[in-house]
């Protein structure tokens, strides 16, 4: 009889509580699913380039985990608090009939841990498919065929999820009884009174308003100017002063809604307008601490969603070759790498295979200041012009000799970056023969240099030099152009008079990070001979995986069946999987984490509001029956019931809004969040947004069929105070 009493119990409690019900199966799943990310196909091919950070990611993800557990306890005490206001005449009619206080504690304990063990089960089940299609959906963006597909079901995700489910809803439970038990049945029986609404003084609610706002103001300012001085000392400034803002503001603002209420009473009849504002007032009022903390939630949602929107649009970033040419680079004798490429096992997955050589230049024997060797490059002509086409600015600091040092940056000028890299690199230059460069162009699809024995190629690492335009620098090429127009040598090396040619493609050398250089001297091969420090000659072989046989597999698994080809040989070698799976890494790390709190923050914000709007629904549900008494029908009243939930999620979520959109232009402003690709952020952070809307619609209309089933239950009653 107990059982089927608790059975019953917990079944209704769930369908009269189906917000909190599918909150808790919804935290579920996406614990699972943050617990299980190790087992995810993506993760297990990240493993075999980035283990170290791998493991890393995955052991902060259990503190990510336990971070929610501490949030969802505090939700989940709430909600309980809630149900036991709910139910207090049912537990109070329990005790009158001569139920023992231990069982009736017993039965609440029993019944929760009944809804918890059934939101285990839904939660993981969804959480399982939910992550299924996410490692399914990862895995055919990286390429298909990466790797054979496993189903990512995680034993010790699941462990770990009921572990610690349970163990907050059991802890939560208890604390719920324990107040339970401490109530005497005339509390439980006759509700408490509402407590006396404090409106305060029109002058202290206009002080907290503009007081607040003022508050907003300051924390506003802090972020869009000071985002990062002292280190981000002011970003935690700047974050307490926006939520002691919020708080307070919400305060002011929920008393003064009175004011609106008195400009309507003239309208009091229609609609029910009064008595909307009135509720609305009174719901916000007195409880203006946990609405402004429900904002607060929403804004760190919003950034967080948006920082994780774009990381994500950093993936087809991940995907794109920008500088990158050849697959794969190996290094050794090179008669015998140059055999094994060339043999059959090795010949169907090779394609443009180039040898390329590097080394510095020499020096000059005779000692300058400070002892220095001399350099056999004089660059005097081309520093000129490049500093005639810098910004004024920098101008004036190079003709006065007040530069230090250089820095490259994206946020320099060209040229500015181009004298920051010659200044260092031209004392003893990489050499690069025209035959090893003229191969990557062939590979490319562009013409061969055929370079004069007094001509030479400038070349800039596209991936060091922090520039927009990857494949060209147009500043230099432009003054290249004009030079060999007027037949004028701008470098001399030896004293010899050498003509630069303009217009160079440039892309990188190697596969990944073989060859660290950020420039290089291409000179004709008798030059390379001539000029060359043999001590510091390195040679590689690059090639790529030939373009039929991706049409056919894809790039990546072709790319995987000839690494473990080359493990095979002894060969030292590198590969794009490294770059490309360092890449990956970043958008995997980055992603997960913020997009996985920024949908916990929302869901609990929503969670929050929606409870407390139907914990006042309940303790003011005689004020419904006096307005039937009245003369309102059950459409007004439901009609001024649906304008206060879509007033009690808006006031949050629009100060929500604001402050979000505040940190989002902080971050861009400084870097934080990446919107480089304006066609590629448009449509998902359109996305991101109206997933929120769809959350808080989805809430809302939640909410409002609720509050219809309390109206619809509600009779009139003689006996009303």
């Amino acid at each position: 009889m107990f059982s089927r009493l608790i059975y019953r119990n917990a079944k209704r409690s769930r369908k009269e509580n189906l917000i909190y019900f599918a909150t808790l199966v919804t935290a579920v799943a996406s614990f699972y699913i943050i617990l299980s990310l190790g087992r995810q196909d993506v993760i297990l091919f990240l493993k075999e380039f980035e283990s170290d950070a791998i493991d890393k990611l995955l052991a902060y993800m259990p503190i990510v985990y336990l971070f929610a557990l501490f949030l969802l306890f505090f939700l989940t005490l709430f909600a309980n608090r809630y149900q036991l206001n709910r139910r207090g005449k049912e537990f109070g009619l329990y005790l009158m009939l001569g139920m023992r206080k231990e069982r009736l504690v017993l039965q609440l304990v029993a019944e929760g841990i009944v809804t918890s063990v059934l939101a285990l089960i839904g939660g993981i089940l969804i959480g399982g498919f939910l992550a299924e299609i996410i490692s399914l959906t990862v895995s055919k963006l990286v390429g298909q065929g990466i790797i054979g597909h496993q189903i990512s079901l995680s034993i010790s995700a699941i462990i770990m999820t009921v572990i610690g489910f349970l163990f907050i809803q059991s802890l939560a439970l208890v604390i719920l009884g324990g107040r339970l038990f401490h109530q005497e049945v005339h509390q439980l029986l006759y509700e408490q009174m509402d407590k006396i609404q404090d409106m305060g003084h029109l002058r202290g609610n206009i002080f907290h308003l503009l007081a607040g706002a003022v508050l907003l103001a300051i924390a506003y300012w802090l972020i869009l100017y000071h985002f990062m001085d002292f280190g981000g000392l002011l970003l935690f400034v700047a974050f307490v002063l926006g939520c002691l803002g919020t708080i307070i503001f919400m305060r002011g603002f929920g008393r003064l809604l009175g004011i609106l209420t008195s400009l309507s009473e003239r309208k009091s009849t229609k609609g029910l307008r009064t008595f909307t504002l009135r509720q609305f007032q009174e719901n916000i009022a007195n409880k203006s601490a946990s609405v402004a903390i429900t904002s607060i939630l929403i804004t760190l949602s919003i950034i967080l969603l948006a920082d994780g929107a774009s990381i994500f649009i950093g993936l087809e970033n991940t995907f794109a070759r920008s500088s990158s040419v050849y697959d794969f680079t190996v290094n050794g004798n090179d008669q015998e790498v140059e055999q094994f490429l060339t043999s059959e096992k090795m010949v169907p997955y090779v394609e443009d295979l180039n040898f390329l050589e590097i080394g510095h230049m020499k020096e000059q024997g005779e000692r300058g200041e400070n002892d220095m060797p001399l350099s056999l490059v004089d660059w005097s002509e081309l520093r000129e012009q490049l500093i005639m086409v810098l910004p004024d600015s920098y101008k004036e600091q190079f003709l006065s000799g007040e530069v230090q040092g250089y820095t490259i940056s994206s946020e320099n000028p060209e040229a500015l970056n181009l004298l920051g890299t010659l200044e260092i690199d031209t004392k003893a230059p990489y050499l690069i023969p025209e035959s090893s460069y003229n191969g990557l162009l062939k590979t490319i699809g562009e013409k061969p240099l055929n370079l004069q024995s007094d001509e030479m190629a400038l070349y800039f690492n596209p991936d060091f030099m922090s520039m927009d335009n990857l494949d060209s620098f147009p500043v230099l090429d432009q003054i290249l152009e004009v030079a060999e127009d007027n037949g004028k040598s701008l470098l001399h090396i030896n004293d010899q008079a050498i003509y630069i040619r303009p217009f160079l493609p440039m892309k990188g050398l190697a596969a990944d990070r073989s060859i660290e250089i950020t420039s290089a001297f291409i000179v004709p091969d008798a030059m390379f001979k001539q000029l060359l420090n043999e001590e510091t000659y390195a040679s590689y072989w690059n090639f790529r995986i030939p373009q039929k046989l991706q049409d056919e597999q894809g790039l990546m698994l072709p790319m995987m069946e000839s690494r473990d080809i080359l493990k095979s040989s002894g060969f030292e070698f590198e590969s794009y999987l490294q770059n490309f799976g360092r890449k990956l890494f970043y958008v995997v790390a980055g992603s997960y984490a913020t997009l996985y709190m920024g949908f916990i923050f929302l869901i609990i914000a929503c969670t929050v509001l929606a409870l407390q709007f139907l914990t006042q629904m309940k303790q003011t549900g005689k004020r419904y029956v006096t307005l039937s008494m009245l003369g309102a029908n059950r459409k007004q009243m439901k009609k001024s019931m649906h304008r206060q939930v879509m007033l009690t999620f808006l006031l949050p979520m629009s100060i929500a809004s604001v402050s979000g959109a505040v940190g989002i232009k902080a971050m861009i402003s400084f870097v934080m969040v990446n919107v480089d690709d304006q066609g590629q952020l448009y449509p998902v952070a359109f996305a991101f947004a109206a997933l929120v809307i769809a959350i808080l619609v989805i809430y809302g209309v939640a909410v409002t069929r609720s509050a219809d089933h309390e109206i619809d239950k509600l009779r009139w009653k003689p006996d009303i105070d």
